[in-house]
């Protein structure tokens, strides 16, 4: 068994872990928060990050300004179809999003999404631990291993998941902090 090739599977899991959490509203404007809504250009889903420059001018704003101006009207709506709470202004060259202070009921509601994603981060971890016992189980079977290495590997095994599930908390514990602050 590949403990490198555990490792590695389970730092992606974490670093989509990551990636899910960022784009949780927290008050704060982030490109992360919009970069990836759906917008209807000629017909065609696509990516907002594809078809605009996103802006950061100050912690609580967003710009947006499309490289094809025709399309302001498309990214508008997708914004509003994306039910995020955002409410964005268009001026007709760009547009502007004041990113709103969560209330109380919306900072539970954040964590309970952020407990949802937990476990989705979770589940992935189980899902790569089985994979690797099962593979250890196969190479005694097949007689690679002897049943001392096979103990040995899984102790390994179950102390690198151990260090990744608590990565995952300790993720989860800050950005709970983050929400929950005022």
């Amino acid at each position: 068994m590949d403990i490198d090739l555990l490792k590695e599977n389970l730092e992606k899991n974490f670093i989509f872990f990551k990636g899910e959490l960022s784009t949780l509203s927290v008050g704060r404007a982030t490109p992360h928060l919009v970069e990836d809504i759906e917008v209807a250009y000629y017909g065609t889903p696509t990516p907002l990050k594809q078809l605009a420059t996103i802006g950061i001018p100050d912690p609580r704003t967003i710009t947006i300004q499309p490289f094809d101006k025709t399309q302001l009207r498309e990214i508008e709506k997708a914004i509003n179809l994306a039910n995020l709470g955002l409410n964005p202004n268009n001026n007709g060259e760009l547009i502007r999003i004041a990113v709103p202070q969560p209330t109380e009921e919306r900072r539970k509601e954040l964590v309970k999404l952020i407990n949802k994603i937990l476990e989705n981060a979770r589940i992935g971890v189980r899902n790569i631990r089985e994979d690797a016992m099962k593979e250890i189980k196969n190479l005694e079977k097949d007689g690679g291993i002897s049943e001392d290495d096979k103990f040995a590997q899984q102790e390994e095994i179950q102390k690198v998941v151990k260090e990744a599930n608590t990565k995952l908390e300790e993720e989860t514990k800050k950005k709970e902090d983050e929400i929950m602050k005022i």
